[in-house]
């Protein structure tokens, strides 16, 4: 195969992923950004963001001379196809996409493409924005073909480079028998190895990836929902969500309960999705209800904190353990554990906060928070320890040295990471997510390190795959 020449505008999670896995499979890739600063880092060999094995394949891709960064758009014109992979933030006004930057992108692009490439959308946009698109490029370049199409990504921060190169499915929307037939020539390595390329109309294409977030959304916001219940009922949750993701109509994913869904997508996605069909008279009530019920979830978990230090966190220490939405990521946006300090700070708690990645990240969205490179340390002293993100460092902690170095022994795990009959055992009073808590046992037996039960092994093999 001939590798063609891609261009990639944004060197965000998105587009600089996109870019080193379109480089690894063979094609020339320019990546370019405004952002100067991002570029000269990427230029020097270093990245900008977390993600798992990105650093490596962006180096492999460099090293090959596949890989090139520019802050110049101009370097794109000799591209077969241009991909948008912008920001696209909710308006504050609205909740709807803000497409600014993928209006002047294409703007841009139009002006110095050659004859007969693609503008394909990559940023997750509204319907329609592929037409809007459209009419920017023919106004631009009005006597030039310059072809328009829609590519949604499907990438799951921490696991993003598997699922580009290894993807449950491909989506391409076009409107032109030649865009098509460039994207398919674009993805014909993956094609080639198995892997499924569904062609669609463009405005289904731009829906696939709204729908598809909203229902994921739907489907966490769910089992949150069935959390609480056993709580009321004395059921336990990871028993529930093992009894429905076993049937195949259901299936295991995202059957994790948890403090709420945050991220760059489904909390961005969900609003875009709900005003997009506001705009065209359709009422989307059970996605509406789970952007509600997210939110309130999110304030619902420092409630409980609350409740099981007695009412009162005033003057307290308490100890954040995780701070990004998920594990292997260094993303902050949406966080739980942004809403649940910032509550605990108003009704005067001290936080103190660990996190492996994403410490740089919090302090952009965090004040007065206290911040440690080492567990233990952030949980010296403390009042209660609160388990909101669970990395591999956060679920290896060693429970007897955990309590060894706190003050009060108590445990609020909001991702199920540990047995709570182990966590008893080492003299913890526990309270975790969608079963009822549990006092410390009458002989606690400081055991260092346990294994995790059946139960919980196949729940944390199901969060992997969430994303």
């Amino acid at each position: 195969m001939v590798g063609k020449k891609l261009a990639v505008v944004g060197t965000g999670y998105v587009g600089l992923v996109a870019g080193a896995c379109f480089a690894k499979i063979g094609h020339d890739v320019i990546c370019v950004d405004i952002d100067a600063d991002r570029i000269e880092i990427l230029q020097k060999g270093g990245i900008p963001i977390y993600e798992p094995g990105l650093e490596t394949l962006v180096h492999e891709g460099v090293a090959a001379g596949r890989l090139k960064f520019t802050t110049k758009i101009a370097d794109a014109a000799p591209c077969d196809a241009a991909f948008i992979a912008v920001g696209t933030p909710p308006r504050k006004s609205d909740g709807a996409a803000d497409l600014s930057f993928v209006y002047d992108c294409a703007r841009e692009l139009a002006a110095i493409l050659k004859p007969g490439a693609v503008i394909v959308d990559k940023s997750t946009v509204p319907v329609g924005t592929g037409d809007t698109v459209e009419r920017i490029v023919r106004k631009t370049r009005p006597d030039v073909p310059i072809y328009v199409a829609s590519n949604p990504e499907f990438l799951r921060e921490g696991s993003a480079i598997i699922d580009f190169l290894e993807p449950d499915r491909i989506v391409i929307g076009c409107s032109d028998k030649a865009a098509e037939d460039i994207l398919a020539a674009v993805y014909a390595p993956l094609v080639d190895k198995g892997h499924r390329l569904i062609k669609t109309k463009r405005r289904s294409a731009e829906l696939i990836k709204y729908a598809s977030n909203a229902f994921l959304a739907t489907k966490i916001t769910f089992v949150n929902e069935m959390a609480d219940l056993c709580e009321a009922v004395d059921a336990d949750i990871a028993e529930v969500a093992l009894g429905m993701g076993t049937d195949s109509r259901i299936g295991p994913q995202f059957l994790q309960a948890g403090p709420g869904y945050g991220g760059s997508c489904f909390p961005k996605d969900t609003l875009a999705l709900v005003r997009t069909a506001q705009e065209f008279g359709v009422s989307l009530r059970i996605v509406e209800q789970t952007v509600t019920a997210n939110n309130a979830r999110k304030r619902r978990m420092a409630q409980k904190v609350r409740h099981i230090l007695h009412g009162n966190v005033e003057g307290k220490k308490i100890a954040v353990l995780g701070l990004t939405f998920k594990a292997d990521t260094d993303d902050m946006r949406a966080s739980p554990s942004i809403p649940m300090i910032e509550l605990l700070q108003n009704a005067g708690a001290k936080v103190h906060a660990y996190d492996p990645e994403g410490i740089e990240q919090a302090k952009m969205v965090l004040t007065d928070v206290t911040y440690h490179l080492d567990p233990y340390q952030c949980a010296q002293d403390a009042d209660a320890v609160i388990i909101m993100t669970d990395w591999e460092s956060i679920r290896h902690i060693d429970l007897a040295k955990l309590a060894s170095v706190m003050r009060s022994h108590v445990l609020i795990d909001l991702r199920r990471v540990y047995p709570p009959e182990e966590a008893a055992k080492h003299g913890f009073t526990i309270e975790t997510i969608g079963r009822t808590g549990l006092e410390p046992s009458p002989i606690s037996e400081f055991e260092p390190h346990f294994m995790h039960s059946d139960l919980n092994v196949h729940t944390r093999q199901a969060e992997e795959q969430t994303a």
